[in-house]
């Protein structure tokens, strides 16, 4: 394994690779996991990357399938415990017990992954653990929850330790006796000890009443603490007992850490295998947090670099946890022929963001993280990333803004040149190409390197700098896979144009507000904008004035009025399209709603057939049945002229039954009622009843986006009833009407958008209170981080049709559930 090169490192702390180590380190469950977050190593193969993206990617569905997290409990950093026990030494009590519970937790880890078979690659690390279920066994013989050698560990030590509890309830017993006796000449009646031997307090002028041996003496002088003559033989037969205790409790722990150090290298692999574990949970809940995906690595050479809405996981953490502002989203789309890309625009609008973001996202890729992007996530994998961000001043050795940028760059010409050849003068004349395509030979050695630039060139003469960036860049595009580079210089925006192998990026700038707006523009160089930002930042106006005056004579003017042409044709572009996508949008939202509706009258279609169908094969059943019992019955009695007679009558009765039913009654009358399904035969439409009939008998009812007055006795219900029309004479004012009844929860006003981000949840609940007839709707959004809740509840009341919202009761769902009242 190659060790990472000094400009390597420096890009890490560049990019501030190890504060995104600190923040993974807190989705970590151990202490080992932690450290071992804080301390990852890139991998130098993409094979090794490839195998942690896997048990990254095994973990996160691992964790969405269990019904609660992964458990790391009693996995403990037994490292130093299992190298003294290898150098024979002996463990203690504390020690040995961390050994019985870490081998408890893994064992507790590999049964459940074992008992999903949708991780293979997390079932590879636990196929060869041995986690010696005798030895936690033996050690929790005999070591007690405490740490301390239990009494159970063999019998010799119970025997001693019963003996040294029998000699001191004697010891106990004795001094008790002296402590009545002698009451006046104690200092007080407590028991004590000093060293290892047990002492009673006595007063200094009365020692002569408590014979014995003094121990200690008290600051003051005025206690004595006494053993009593009396106790001494028992303290020196309990001194021996404690002795012998030791010895033997020293001979278990002995025997348990040879027991531990015979398995030794079998425990470092299941501590290994518990850290990468850990490492692999954390990765995935750091993904879940980020709202990232997996990313899948394409050869450059071939396939285009895809990031759309990539965020820069720092910032994230900033606005979540430091109430930072919110984080705006870039989008890459780089193609595979495409080895420049030159980003300008204003300062401050994000041009170094948007290399260090880059440039995260591709080290998380390498270290089997999720990226911060929406779907898919297309990145190559780049053998080293190599930055020169910033500024690196030197006081102590002489080096000024632009010594130290070339001195950097000098280490990252050294680091993708080939070992047998060194990077060529930089000089323009000598090293631009006159072809504007790379040939076979450049293309075959290229390094497998993203190089990123901050302001090249930067920090002597605007014209030598610009010239030196110039051939630096063309320098890179021959040996570098990918460089990205941000620059004000106006001349390396044309370099796209002589040669395919350089694209231009911008980041916008708001005409209007006079700020940036942080977006990555692509295909459009960008302005600088110093005079808009200087007058934004108060710079005096006539000063501003003038200098324009002097653009205006350099000829620069114009190339910024083309520029800004561009971009406010870009901008165009993007609304209509924004427009244009909207209309689909609701193009869409209304052919569901028409099939949904169109599916739903089949539906009913089908149950009227059925219906019918039904109906007449119980008439004819019910008609063969009256026909036997007229054919029993002609053959039960006897068989004349008039019996067969009254027979035929019968038949004909069945018939003209069956075949010309009599009519129905017209059904009672009917009062529609808001919400109803209506009939109007005189239009040919079903509707849908808003108001109830006034004393004239007219209501207000809605066919499809159409809404009119119609009277009682136009409409009539979907069974042909025909309305009941209102008395002619005036009526007494009715009774006010019940209570509506409670409302009741059903699949029609009830919407589920767990899982969903905002966007999409936002479409849901457009889609829903379309259909959702008027009343309650509830909305089941979960209790999570609260973020989807916030976001529904803003949506909510910002909705014409919602009047009211507020959370359910905690037996419907509680913060989990909204229940919205739709008008």
């Amino acid at each position: 394994m190659s060790l990472p090169t000094p400009i390597q490192l420096d890009t890490l702390d560049l990019l501030e690779w190890p504060r995104l180590c600190q923040h993974l380190a807190t989705f970590t469950a151990t202490k080992l996991g932690a450290v071992a977050a804080r301390q990852i190593r890139i991998p130098t193969a993409l094979s090794e990357s490839m195998i942690l993206l896997a048990q990254t990617q095994d973990m996160a569905e691992l964790e969405q399938t269990l019904s609660s997290r992964l458990s790391f409990d009693g996995i403990q950093d037994i490292g130093d415990a299992l190298e003294r026990s290898a150098l024979l030494g002996v463990l203690g009590g504390t020690e040995l017990l961390a050994i019985a519970t870490t081998l408890s937790g893994v064992r507790n880890l590999r049964r459940v992954i074992d008992a999903h078979a949708a991780v293979p690659t997390l079932k590879t690390l636990v196929t060869d653990l041995r986690t010696y279920p005798d030895l936690e066994q033996q050690i929790h013989h005999c070591i007690d929850d405490n740490g301390q050698v239990a009494d159970r560990a063999n019998p010799a030590l119970r025997g001693i330790r019963d003996s040294i509890r029998s000699v001191r309830s004697r010891i106990y017993d004795q001094l008790h006796q002296v402590l009545n006796r002698q009451a006046n000449a104690v200092q007080e009646p407590v028991i004590t000890q000093r060293g290892d031997r047990f002492v009673i307090p006595v007063k200094a002028p009365q020692k002569d009443a408590v014979p014995g041996i003094v121990h200690d003496v008290s600051a003051s002088g005025a206690t004595l603490y006494v053993e009593p003559q009396s106790i001494i033989n028992l303290g020196n037969q309990i001194r021996q007992a404690w002795r012998q205790e030791r010895v033997e409790e020293e001979k278990i722990l002995r025997d348990l850490s040879a027991a531990v150090a015979a398995v030794k290298p079998d425990l470092d692999h299941l501590l290994a295998i518990a850290t990468l574990l850990d490492l692999a949970m954390a990765r995935a809940r750091y993904g879940l947090w980020l709202n990232a995906n997996p990313p899948r690595f394409v050869e450059p050479q071939d396939e285009a670099v895809v990031l759309r809405d990539l965020r820069h996981p720092l910032l994230v953490w900033q606005q979540h946890h430091e109430q930072g502002p919110e984080v705006v989203p870039i989008s890459l789309t780089i193609q595979s022929h495409i080895r420049v890309v030159a980003i300008t625009g204003p300062n401050t609008g994000g041009k170094t963001v948007t290399l260090k973001t880059l440039g995260l996202a591709c080290l998380m890729a390498k270290a089997g993280l999720f990226v911060p992007a929406r779907e898919p996530v297309e990145i190559p994998w780049f053998q080293a990333v190599l930055a020169d961000i910033g500024d690196e001043q030197s006081i102590e050795q002489s080096l000024s803004t632009f010594s130290g940028h070339i001195r950097r760059v000098g280490r990252i010409l050294e680091a993708i040149a080939p070992e047998s050849t060194a990077p060529e003068s930089m000089a323009p004349e000598s090293t631009a190409p006159e072809s504007t395509a790379p040939d076979a030979d450049n293309t075959a050695s290229l390094a497998n390197a993203l190089v990123l630039l901050d302001e090249v060139g930067a920090g002597t003469d605007p014209s030598e700098g610009s010239a030196l960036a110039i051939a630096l860049l063309r320098y890179l595009a021959d040996h570098a896979q990918l460089t990205m580079a941000t620059t004000h210089f106006g001349e390396l925006k044309a370099l796209k144009y002589d040669d395919d192998r350089f694209e231009n990026a911008s980041v916008e700038f708001n005409d209007q507000t006079l700020s940036p707006t942080y977006r990555l523009l692509w295909g459009i160089p960008g302005r600088s904008n110093a005079l808009a930002i200087a007058q934004r930042l108060g710079l005096d106006v006539s000063i501003i004035d003038q200098a324009r005056e002097y653009v205006g004579l350099s000829g620069a003017d114009d190339v910024n009025q083309v520029i800004s042409g561009l971009e406010a044709q870009r901008r165009h572009q993007e609304e209509s399209a924004n427009a244009t996508a909207k209309l689909l949008r609701q193009a869409e939202r209304l052919h569901d709603e028409v099939s949904r509706k169109a599916a739903m009258l089949k539906e009913r279609e089908r149950d009227l057939q059925q219906q019918q169908e039904q109906a007449i094969q119980a008439a004819i059943a019910q008609a063969r049945e009256e026909i036997a019992q007229v054919i029993r019955r002609l053959q039960r009695g006897p068989q004349t002229a008039q019996a067969a007679q009254r027979a035929t009558q019968a038949l004909q009765g069945i018939a003209e039954e069956q075949l010309n039913p009599t009519p129905k009654p017209p059904k009672p009358g009917f009062r529609p009622q808001v919400g109803d399904r209506v009939r109007i035969p005189k239009l040919g439409q079903t509707a849908e009843v808003l108001t109830p009939a006034d004393e004239d008998g007219e209501l207000t009812v809605r066919f499809g986006m159409m809404k009119m007055t119609v009277s009682l006795a136009d409409v009539e219900s979907l069974q042909g009833e025909k309305a009941e029309l209102p008395k002619a004479k005036p009526a007494p004012a009715p009774p006010p009407p019940p209570p509506p009844a409670p409302a009741v929860r059903t699949s029609k006003n009830t919407v589920d958008i767990r899982g969903s981000r905002i966007m999409d949840a936002e479409m849901a609940l457009e889609k829903a209170i379309a259909q959702a007839p008027v009343g309650p709707l509830w909305i089941i959004h979960g209790k999570g981080t609260g973020k989807l809740r916030a976001g529904v509840h803003e949506f909510l009341k910002q909705h014409p049709q919602i009047t009211s919202f507020d959370l359910a009761l905690q037996s419907d769902g509680g913060a989990g559930v909204t229940v919205a009242q739709v008008k």
